[in-house]
């Protein structure tokens, strides 16, 4: 899994020093002041949270029609990606909630099904663990991990299916962005940013997975070797015998 090779690593870093200048330079809102730069942080996360079950997904289809472990290897990292950028983006929007909304939790509709999507995937990688046999293990998540992303247009439909506190979509949505534009242009930004990391992140996973692999097959083809191969000949000449007498 190549993706770009170095260069990446220095892409990622070269964005996101500009997602940063981008971010600081972009005029504070109207309303809510600075504390809305939270946006080029939470907004990213929830987006690389789509991106991520979105890979998921497509590894799991790619696996169920050719059966290629590598697909299940991407699958399973992705996933795992997927369900960090969830979590840290249900934190960020907890940070942004409390002076804005004056909790730091409501059974607002868009912040409950991001925390059942969360879960949900939280099972995916619970049903990886539990399952011990590789091909078992590859099938089910393939199926799992199909099912499973119903759970993102629910989340990101959410705010425009029922009345809520979140507010509706301003970019992703029918019709012009309703954003300034240079609010825009840093959001935009960081959304490359952090989707430049998650493929940083998501190559590091992959070469675990294969190094992990490699060293579970060393390691059970060591199980599998006859116990005869550890029974050493007697010494025979160490206690004064020949071995033909």
């Amino acid at each position: 899994m190549t993706l770009f090779g170095r260069r990446l690593p220095i892409a990622t870093a070269l964005v996101t020093a500009i997602a940063i200048a981008a971010a600081t330079l972009a005029p504070p809102d109207q309303l809510q002041g600075e504390l809305q730069r939270l946006m080029y942080v939470h907004v990213p996360t929830a987006w690389v949270a789509y991106l991520s079950f979105a890979v998921t997904l497509a590894a799991s289809v790619a696996w169920l029609w050719r059966r290629t472990p590598r697909f299940d290897r991407i699958a399973a990292s992705s996933a795992e990606a997927g369900v960090f950028f969830t979590g840290l983006a249900i934190a960020l929007g907890s940070v942004w909630g409390k002076p804005t909304w004056g909790v730091w939790w409501t059974w607002d509709p868009r912040v409950v099904t991001t925390a059942v999507m969360f879960f949900v995937y939280v099972g995916y990688l619970a049903l990886r663990q539990a399952t011990p046999d590789p091909l078992a293990r590859a099938r089910r998540s393939a199926v799992f991990g199909v099912v499973a992303f119903v759970q993102v247009p629910i989340v990101h439909m959410s705010v425009v299916w029922w009345r809520a506190l979140h507010q509706p979509p301003t970019v992703l949505k029918p019709g012009a962005p309703t954003i300034d534009g240079r609010m825009l242009t840093a959001l935009l930004i960081s959304v490359l940013a952090f989707s430049l990391f998650y493929l940083v992140v998501l190559r590091a996973r992959v070469r675990l997975a294969v190094r992990t692999e490699e060293v579970e097959a060393a390691l059970a083809e060591r199980d599998q070797e006859p116990a005869g191969n550890a029974v050493l000949a007697p010494q025979w000449e160490k206690k004064g015998l020949r071995a033909d007498v």
